[in-house]
């Protein structure tokens, strides 16, 4: 069978806290870990020709952790922000924030939108990152959208129609559906991401803690990737 990459890969990023709870540190120097471990999977992802990158960054129940913790997270969003969008754009890579904004302060939406500004017409690796992101919230945001502007062309809602326009309502629209989605430190979970996106997903779990993730997880994933036989529902063909 010839051996197809992925296309698109998404990734829950997990296991900061545990990372610096084993080396007897603070959660907040193991995001600043998670941080670095974003910078390599971006490099890897394009040395290795993968077309879309998804990284869950923030989700809308973190916003239930510890003040302290929230603003450090966030600070560490700035920083990243300020040092690597100059380094995305020299790269060619494409950014791009899926997720609520309008969570996020004035500075921080600036940095965002100037970095999506700044890369948006490069076509190298396209880096897209959830933040303030919950997939129940999309899906119930795009079903609300779909059926007002349904209404407002005068148009009967029903399965067909529903089915077939509902995905160009997603925070998503402009991408492929992941072929498949790594999880770091062990939990096996999807954790309320890409929930329409990824119905047929494959899913890869790994017991690296994130800001240990590098090039050689992310090959072992993809070499597991390339040796599965995605039927999407229909029989096997071996």
């Amino acid at each position: 069978m010839e051996k197809k990459p992925p296309q698109h890969i998404a990734i829950i990023m997990d296991g900061n806290g545990r990372w610096a709870k084993q080396r007897s540190l603070p959660r907040t120097a193991g995001h600043q870990q998670g941080i670095e471990a974003c910078k390599r999977a971006v490099r890897s992802a394009g040395e290795l020709g993968i077309q879309y990158l998804t990284l869950f960054g923030f989700s809308t129940e973190n916003w239930s952790r510890p003040a302290s913790e929230v603003n450090e997270l966030m600070r560490l969003l700035r920083m990243y922000l300020r040092s690597e969008t100059a380094e995305l754009h020299r790269g060619n890579v494409k950014m791009t924030m899926i997720g609520e904004r309008d969570a996020f302060s004035k500075d921080l939406l600036k940095l965002i939108e100037n970095a999506e500004d700044l890369t948006k017409n490069n076509d190298g690796l396209n880096l897209t990152i959830a933040l303030n992101y919950g997939g129940r919230d999309e899906i119930i945001r795009a079903a609300s959208n779909m059926a007002l502007e349904m209404q407002e062309q005068g148009i009967k809602p029903n399965f067909d129609n529903v089915q077939e326009h509902l995905p160009s309502f997603l925070m998503t629209k402009n991408l492929p559906d992941p072929d498949i989605m790594i999880r770091t430190s062990g939990e096996q979970r999807i954790s309320n991401f890409l929930l329409w996106q990824c119905a047929y997903t494959e899913l890869f779990y790994t017991n690296t803690l994130w800001p240990d993730f590098d090039q050689s997880d992310m090959e072992e994933a993809i070499e597991d990737y390339e040796g599965r036989e995605r039927r999407f529902g229909a029989i096997s063909s071996k």
